[in-house]
């Protein structure tokens, strides 16, 4: 139990944070119609791309069994489950680099990114689903350096279980089958976790087409054409996009950007199998959340984020890097770096304006800020009839589905309100 103590540390650690700054009111984005989905308690059956059945069945299920409303319910997971990755995080690097600092300061440093920190403060799928993305990786990794065979078997588990929470990790199947290639000689583990992995993927087509849904409709979506339009963009559109991704990636990992790409690059001269696992996963990844045709585009970088932490602890675990050690606790500045960007661009003008402009769901601070402790809700918004400086008629939609279902329950508009 002791070589587990910093791991059940980094999980308190992590939760009383998420905890402390989770919203207080149901936030814009598809966070209410999460909600909707989970306060009417009845089981999904269909695993479309946006109905992401493991997440809300297990909300449901909490919800069930702890008597909690669907709001609460839907915040233990994803505080829970925001919070076991971050030793998961620190588990995979201890194993990869035997080094104790690195690993907790890489675990620290994905914890407090700003992707990863404002999903584990919200109604949202992607806390959960790094969860089972990170114990792919972990198993992955296990695999290369305990060369214990029942983690092949589990890299194909928690892959086929994370399509379930979200079909976005069909993006990762390349660097599973790579993973595979290097393990052919273990045919009995290395087909059998492809036997696995198989059976989980074609059971969502299964479950679909047996409900009459097409085959398509696992992953597709008719509440738009986000993959269409991703190819229909200007030749300008697409640079600021790719330049977009830096800036996440720096504003993500601050100077520990650094340390990400030397921990590939050295990774590639220390096991060079692995490393072309992970390019494999995070060419897939990084390409497709810097096209992607959505507003909220930064959220799909989230498994290659993770991907990125694991090399951050690979390169500082460097010999060469032995003497940043003393100076490791300054990952626990980074919440400061995002108080110090967010003062600095709300002093200048532009960020004045984006600021009044986004003031109907929080301003700067929604944007900037990972925490969403005291935040604008969107059932007041709605209730009070409130104007927004741009489209949010299908949050509103599911904002007045919500609303309706919570009146027939007896709860009145002062209520909903503070939802």
């Amino acid at each position: 139990m002791k070589k587990y103590a910093s791991a059940v540390f980094l999980f308190l650690i992590f939760l009383v944070i998420y905890f402390a700054g989770s919203f207080t009111r149901v936030p814009f984005a598809d966070c209410i119609g999460f909600v909707f989905e989970a306060e009417k308690g009845e089981y999904i059956s269909t695993a479309t791309a946006t109905t992401h059945f493991l997440y809300i069945n297990t909300v449901i299920l909490i919800k069930n069994l702890t008597g909690l409303d669907a709001i609460e319910a839907s915040r233990v997971l994803i505080i829970l489950s925001g919070a076991a990755t971050v030793p998961v995080i620190y588990l995979t690097v201890k194993t990869l680099t035997k080094t104790e600092w690195a690993s907790l300061t890489a675990a620290f440093v994905f914890g407090f990114s700003f992707s990863f920190w404002r999903n584990a403060e919200i109604v949202e799928v992607y806390t959960y689903n790094s969860f089972w993305i990170s114990l792919f990786f972990f198993s992955i990794i296990k695999s290369f350096t305990d060369h214990k065979k029942n983690y092949i078997l589990a890299a194909g588990l928690f892959l086929g279980i994370s399509l379930w929470v979200h079909i976005q990790n069909i993006l990762l199947i390349p660097a599973f089958l790579v993973f595979l290639f290097y393990f052919r000689n273990e045919k009995k583990h290395a087909y059998s976790s492809l036997l696995i992995f198989g059976v989980l993927f074609v059971s969502l087509f299964i479950l679909n087409m047996s409900q009459g849904y097409s085959v398509n409709s696992v992953y597709s979506s008719d509440r738009g054409n986000w993959v269409e339009d991703s190819f229909k963009k200007t030749s300008v559109q697409y640079l600021k996009d790719f330049f977009q991704s830096f800036a996440y990636l720096i504003y993500n990992f601050n100077v520990f950007t650094f340390f990400g790409v030397i921990g590939a690059v050295f990774l590639y001269g220390f096991n060079r199998k692995m490393f072309y696992v992970f390019l494999a996963g995070s060419v897939c990844v990084y390409g497709f959340s810097t096209f992607y045709a959505v507003s909220d585009n930064y959220v799909f970088f989230l498994p290659f984020n993770n991907i990125f932490a694991l090399s951050i602890g690979y390169a500082l675990s460097l010999p060469k890097y032995t003497f940043l050690k003393k100076y490791s606790w300054a990952c626990l500045l980074i919440p400061l770096g995002y108080v110090a960007v967010y003062k600095a661009a709300l002093s200048t003008e532009k960020g004045k304006e984006v600021h009044a402009f986004k003031e109907y769901k929080g301003g700067l601070n929604y944007y900037m800020l990972p925490w969403m402790n005291d935040n604008a809700g969107i059932l007041e918004f709605t209730i009070d009839k409130k104007t927004a400086t741009e489209p949010v008629y299908w949050v509103i939609t599911s904002a007045n589905d919500y609303i309706k279902l919570k009146k027939s329950k007896g709860y009145t508009e002062e209520e909903i309100k503070k939802l």
